[in-house]
């Protein structure tokens, strides 16, 4: 009587606990918390755990955030995912900021049908041939053509040239996109010079521009690097207008960049704190961050880290369901979803369709311009 006793105490446990998991929602982030992309990946999770906070309940069920270091490193981006699925059995992932992060994890939650929401990863072939991966970031086509069209078009520069991280996916899918899309206008490209990731010392690329004389210098680097070279550009005497792109929107690069960071543009999602006029998401947004936050503005990564959480969280409510393969079908379906970066429609590609803008630097302080309409 007793083995029997204990047998039946034994199933009722494990009926208990498999009870209790059912009602938890398990959603992985998989972000570059540690390494060369920590600021950016800490900003995401940051601005997805606000989110969570506003939102602990999806459809009814306590959701539970699993957060694993990437390390900004490709081999431990797809260790992350793994982890994510085999051990902690997630329902559904976010991350990351980096393309490169996110091709390597992809690979691996493609495999085991796990739906995944990508941060700030923009280039194409994120998703590319992929089923269960989308991402609430426009696309670096469109933003390459989004910086040449306000160069060619609001600056009135005819002559321009790149600087270009050749061991970064995204800097040089961006600058191959930002050359097209200028000679397209009838814009003609000077010079394309080259760094690899590391340097600190761009004394030579930056000579060769001023010699080629450009009037504009599209220069899609992540924020630190970016900084170092707008300060040796400004030692040099060079004159022409840097642009970047959406990883040199970061509150840091006016702290290490000084005042050779005024009058830097680069295009960016459709939100910033500066903006005159805000959508009820990104104001509700603002108001919260900054309760939390008192001594840290936010800016596009915290938006872009809550706005999967939003979309992750209309996906579920929609399927009526935590099955990763209802989540997937749901999150094919997003439109005209109000998000802290805009209206976010998903496209067949599963890429997001979005708002672009622009934002530069003055008086020591980032200010929203407006939005760029991209000739792609």
């Amino acid at each position: 009587m007793r083995k029997i006793l204990a047998a039946l105490l034994l199933v009722c446990m494990i009926c208990g606990a498999a009870v209790a998991d059912d009602e938890i929602i398990k959603v992985g982030i998989f972000n570059c918390l540690t390494g060369q992309n920590a600021f950016g990946g800490q900003l995401e999770l940051e601005g997805t755990q606000l989110a969570h906070s506003l939102f602990p309940e999806i459809a009814g069920k306590k959701v539970e955030l699993v957060i694993v270091d990437n390390k900004s490193d490709k081999v431990e981006a797809a260790n992350a995912v793994t982890r994510l699925i085999e051990n902690d059995k997630v329902n559904a992932i976010i991350g990351t900021y980096g393309s490169s992060l996110a091709m390597a994890g992809g690979e691996v939650a493609e495999k085991a049908g796990i739906p995944v929401i990508g941060t700030s990863c923009t280039n194409p072939l994120v998703t590319q041939g992929k089923k269960f991966y989308f991402r609430v970031c426009f696309i670096d086509p469109f933003q390459g053509a989004g910086a040449a069209t306000y160069a060619f078009k609001n600056l009135g520069a005819k002559r321009a040239a790149t600087l270009i991280d050749i061991s970064n996916d995204y800097s040089v899918g961006l600058g191959k996109f930002f050359r097209d899309s200028f000679k397209k206008m009838g814009g003609e490209i000077v010079a394309n010079l080259n760094y690899q990731t590391g340097d600190t010392d761009f004394t030579a690329q930056l000579t060769s521009l001023i010699a080629a004389n450009p009037e504009v210098v599209f220069l899609p680097a992540y924020f630190a690097e970016g900084a170092i070279v707008l300060k040796q550009a400004k030692e040099l005497g060079a004159t022409f207008r840097f642009i970047g792109a959406d990883a040199m929107d970061n509150p840091e690069i006016v702290t290490l960049g000084g005042d050779a960071v005024e009058g830097f543009l680069h295009t960016t999602f459709a939100y910033d704190p500066s903006m005159p006029e805000m959508n009820p998401v990104a104001k509700a947004f603002t108001e919260e961050w900054n309760k939390i936050h008192p001594d840290k503005a936010p800016n596009v990564n915290c938006a872009l880290g809550y706005d999967c959480y939003i979309m992750l969280k209309d996906a579920i409510e929609r399927a009526g369901s935590t099955d990763p393969a209802k989540i997937r079908d749901a999150l094919e379906t997003v439109k005209d979803l109000p998000t802290v970066t805009g209206m976010t429609t998903i496209n067949a590609t599963h890429d997001a369709e979005k708002d672009m803008g622009i934002v530069e630097i003055r008086d020591g302080k980032k200010t929203f311009i407006g939005i760029v309409k991209p000739e792609v």
